[in-house]
């Protein structure tokens, strides 16, 4: 068992809404930490805006630990339109979504990044769908990307069962991508009323790689949004979480994920503190 550390703590760039690479270290510094996971696709139709951020970051003893790549279309309005737009699920939008992913995978590299996470989008519950076959081959495409740029591909959890998930990346080994593994988002699991965080957890917790910090509660209308709380504040058994993650002598980061509300910082330092004292209430 390997004892969790609030040095594992990080945040996503994108949960910052920073105007830019100064204005992302400031935001960092204010909540204590020194890990990003930095968006490599949201800015692409701004060329320029982020450039340095590495060097900006480190001039205050910030690491950039991972990345995040966003494919092409994406409508979150409901659960159903991200299940027709998520990930390589869309064929009007795969050729282009090849593209970003070289431009992603370059950069990774360039910052000398080991993982990179996305969403594959929906996958087929049953192997014998028609798409699963096409799924599992695009997902392959984007790892040998990735892979010739020295990166690992981690699928986020949350548009699946982790049954569902397990089968897909058992598929991904037998087809040849070694360098997948998972990004864990436990609220992912609650807003897309899809399983059980901790049980998902348990099962998973082989294959993960890093996790998303995340709270939320569950929808009470099938077919709807749940809702994205404050970290501690939801349906998370934080506590179980961390303790399976250290019975698996997990060693990568706690990268916090907050996508709603007006007080970002605010929220996530709350959620830092929840965070921490489930650290601190494990068993070593």
């Amino acid at each position: 068992m390997r004892r969790q550390s609030t040095d594992q703590i990080g945040v996503c760039s994108w949960s910052l809404q920073a105007t830019g690479p100064q204005n992302l270290a400031e935001k960092v510094n204010a909540l204590g930490l020194k890990k990003v996971q930095l968006g490599l696709t949201p800015h692409r139709d701004d060329p320029g805006a982020w450039d340095g951020v590495q060097e900006i970051l480190a001039g205050s003893g910030i690491r950039i630990v991972s990345g995040m790549f966003s494919t092409v279309g994406e409508d979150y309005t409901t659960p159903e339109t991200i299940r027709r737009t998520g990930g390589v699920v869309p064929d009007e939008h795969w050729e282009e979504n090849v593209v970003l992913a070289k431009a992603a995978a370059a950069t990774a590299q360039a910052m000398g990044l080991k993982y990179v996470n996305a969403h594959a989008g929906f996958l087929p519950h049953d192997p014998a769908d028609p798409d699963f076959d096409k799924l599992s081959r695009r997902v392959v495409a984007l790892a040998e990307i990735f892979a010739a740029n020295g990166v690992s591909l981690l699928l986020e959890t949350g548009q699946e069962s982790a049954q569902t998930l397990l089968a897909f990346l058992a598929e991904m080994r037998r087809l040849g991508a070694e360098n997948i593994a998972v990004n864990f988002d436990p609220a992912n699991m609650i807003l897309y009323d899809m399983d059980d965080p901790i049980d998902a957890l348990r099962l998973l917790a082989p294959h993960v790689r890093q996790v998303h910090v995340k709270d939320a509660r569950r929808t009470a209308v099938k077919g709807q949004w749940g809702e994205e709380v404050v970290v501690g504040t939801g349906e998370v058994d934080w506590l179980a979480f961390v303790q399976i993650l250290a019975e698996a002598d997990f060693d990568g980061t706690y990268v916090f994920e907050r996508e709603a509300g007006d007080n970002r910082v605010g929220d996530i330092a709350q959620g830092i503190a929840a965070l921490t004292a489930a650290i601190n209430g494990t068993t070593a």
